[in-house]
């Protein structure tokens, strides 16, 4: 059977074999196409970018410490542009099929692994999430999705897009394969857990399955985002187009209209706008810590409450703005957070955002309330 060339840009059978055996024996991933692969070149969603680009000599390091532990590398899975979109609708080759919500979009920028791992083709989706490029696929398709803290995975290797909040993510099926990949990727830290949670965007309920205090919560930012959302855009835009803009200045019109304006709108950001936001960005992060203080974590909306809006252009502003206000406080302040898919029919999820470091207390949290795949389309939790 020919790969759909909207989730894959290259499949095999598999593309890459384990180089040793471990915790993943056997586990097949779609690498997003960001990821450094032997003999690969990486291709960024773009076929400019991709024609202009050399095979790796080398898997990047994360990528390497997943076939070390017994996974098989089964494809190259479809980002999208630089990975500089949340809508999972790449121009070049298409928007990948969503079967937990058919009709609607799998989210982005991870959208091939998470298409891959919803529909059975593979167990675990390598991604990458800068403003929400893991979670928003995860909560979109009805699956798991893990952001660590900024830093504790490498991305030597891979793709970089704002190294200031770019990171290494994966998505799964189930919460324990997510942990598994956990404890291969991430570095030693605490294990202790949250003694309550607070809820914030009318996710009181949604909590209840961890089996803590839930007490509702209010921030600034989720009351008034724009001040947040644009500051991060500010700092986004501005490293991405130190990285890019030269490439972009010599491709006119390989990237899709929307994208290069986002690129370009950093071209106009000044180096005082720029440390401003960066100012305001570590204010707001430390007015989140001091609410949650020693004891709780912030569970959020992980895909906004529109859920994965329809394929086509109409209300894609509306629902970016929705989805980042949800998204960018984990990436703004390097979070660990996970998405978590509740059930709801077209799928949703909630972002449960723990303290710096407290990545593996997170996966271990969730692994143990969600030790199934959870259930679609019963409105609710429901796990089987």
């Amino acid at each position: 059977m020919t790969a759909d060339p909207s989730v894959w840009r290259v499949k095999g059978m598999p593309l890459a074999h384990a180089t040793g055996r471990g915790v993943l024996d056997g586990k097949r991933l779609a690498v997003k196409d960001l990821f450094a692969i032997t003999g690969f070149a990486v291709g960024g969603g773009n076929p400019a970018w991709l024609a202009e680009a050399l095979p790796a000599a080398q898997d990047a390091p994360a990528l390497a410490r997943l076939r070390a532990a017994g996974a098989v590398v089964q494809g190259i899975a479809q980002t999208d542009e630089f990975a500089y979109s949340l809508s999972g609708a790449n121009v070049h080759y298409g928007a990948p099929p969503n079967p937990a919500a058919p009709g609607l979009v799998t989210g982005g920028s991870s959208s091939g692994p998470a298409s891959a791992v919803a529909t059975g083709h593979a167990d675990v989706g390598l991604g990458t999430d800068t403003s929400g490029s893991v979670r928003v696929p995860a909560s979109c398709c009805g699956l798991f999705g893990m952001r660590p803290t900024h830093g504790a995975v490498p991305v030597d290797g891979v793709m970089p897009l704002a190294p200031s909040f770019d990171t290494v993510g994966w998505i799964t099926r189930d919460a324990p394969t997510l942990a598994a990949v956990g404890d291969v990727l991430l570095p030693p830290g605490s294990s202790e857990g949250p003694g309550r949670l607070v809820a914030v965007g009318g996710t009181v309920e949604s909590a209840e399955p961890f089996g803590l205090p839930v007490v509702p919560g209010t921030l600034s930012t989720w009351d008034d985002p724009d001040p947040l959302l644009l500051a991060f855009r500010r700092v986004q835009s501005a490293e991405a187009w130190r990285l890019h803009g030269a490439w972009v200045d010599a491709h006119p019109r390989a990237l899709a209209s929307e994208v290069e304006a986002r690129f370009r709108f950093g071209s106009h950001v000044s180096a005082e706008e720029e440390a401003s936001a960066r100012a305001y960005l570590a204010q707001c992060r430390t007015e989140l810590l001091t609410l949650l203080g020693d004891d709780a974590w912030l569970v959020l909306p992980a895909g906004g409450p529109g859920h994965a809006r329809e394929l086509g252009l109409e209300g894609r502003d509306a629902w970016r703005r929705s989805i980042l206000r949800c998204s960018v406080p984990a990436s703004a302040y390097g979070l660990p957070s996970v998405s978590i898919p509740t059930g709801a029919d077209p799928p949703a999820g909630i972002a449960l955002i723990a303290p710096p470091g407290r990545d593996r207390a997170l996966l271990a949290l969730v692994a143990a309330a969600f030790p199934k795949p959870v259930d679609h389309g019963s409105n609710g939790w429901r796990s089987g």
